[in-house]
């Protein structure tokens, strides 16, 4: 196959979803420690390499949640989310299941990065921007339609639905969802808000308005500078409520878009035909109750050659 791609995995809205798709009860080891998020981790990765066929794969990581330049820009940034003794509200029982599936794919031999002071979301833009075209960015997280670029060949498979009935969006998919163009959904999510993400956005502003305005104007900055311009079309109350929001739309676009210029190492993205440590894979197989989902796992790698 011709251009096979690179495969961009945001890792924290797979495990995330996983965890909440597959009962504790389906999936325990056998001392009783649960194990879903992993399987469900698993087997969607599987599921990805059998019908994508990509020929490299990565999986991103948030190694900062709720990066400090980000709520120095904004300081509802996650708020909503910080857990009464600090860092990030996550299940009691999904927190010990990371460090397994990383071991788990350490011994296949996938990648997985993130970076200090960065979220998984800036890690995929930046190996979005710099790795060798095409590629597919496989997220849940909506922040990421930023990044499909048809020029470059760089697509979203939105899992919103699950990796069953992923969306596979290029630049008509967001504009026929949303009204703009990819290159505009920042602006756009800027503009509209997103509570998930402690976002504000405009008061009284929500898709369609927001839409109006990046199509209108081209962009957010093309949007403030008509503010001054007596003669830019705005209605009295559109007006007052962006001029009301003004110090909140300078910072914004800033918070929403994904950074492009993490520092990252050398990373091996070539997608594993068998096993790193075969050894080491079956006892984590074993001791975790993996057996079946591992198996998918390397069934899917040894037949995607």
């Amino acid at each position: 196959m011709a251009d096979r791609p690179l495969l961009l995995v945001d890792a924290p809205s797979l495990y995330f979803r996983a965890y909440f798709g597959i009962p504790e009860s389906a999936a325990r080891t056998a001392d009783g420690q649960p194990v879903n998020a992993v399987r469900g981790f698993l087997d969607m990765i599987a599921s990805l390499v059998r019908t994508r066929r990509p020929d490299r794969l990565v999986c991103a990581l948030d190694h900062d949640w709720r990066p400090q330049w980000r709520v120095d820009l904004l300081p509802s940034y996650k708020a909503h989310r910080v857990a009464p003794e600090g860092g990030e509200v996550v299940p009691d029982t999904l927190s010990p299941q990371v460090p397994m599936l990383l071991e788990v794919l350490a011994a296949v031999g996938i990648t997985a990065v993130g970076a200090t002071g960065y979220e998984a979301d800036d890690v995929l833009g930046t190996l979005a921007t710099t790795q060798p075209a095409p590629v597919e960015v496989v997220s849940g997280d909506r922040d990421l339609f930023q990044l499909v670029d048809d020029a470059r060949g760089v697509r979203l498979l939105y899992v919103g639905r699950g990796v069953a009935k992923l969306d596979d969006c290029d630049d008509a998919a967001v504009r026929a969802r949303y009204g703009v163009p990819a290159s505009g959904y920042a602006d756009f999510a800027a503009l509209r808000g997103d509570p998930s993400d402690g976002l504000p956005g405009v008061a009284g502003v929500g898709d369609k308005t927001a839409a109006r305005l990046i199509d209108r104007y081209g962009s957010l900055a093309g949007v403030l500078a008509a503010l001054d311009d007596p003669g830019s079309g705005f209605a009295p109350g559109l007006r007052g409520k962006l001029v009301a929001a003004r110090d909140y739309l300078a910072v914004a676009p800033r918070v929403v878009r994904v950074a492009r210029d993490v520092p990252l190492p050398e990373l091996p993205t070539a997608l594993p035909d068998a096993p790193a440590d075969p050894q080491r894979l079956l006892e984590l197989a074993e001791r975790w109750n993996l057996a079946g989902s591992c198996r998918r796992l390397v069934d899917a790698l040894t037949g995607n050659a």
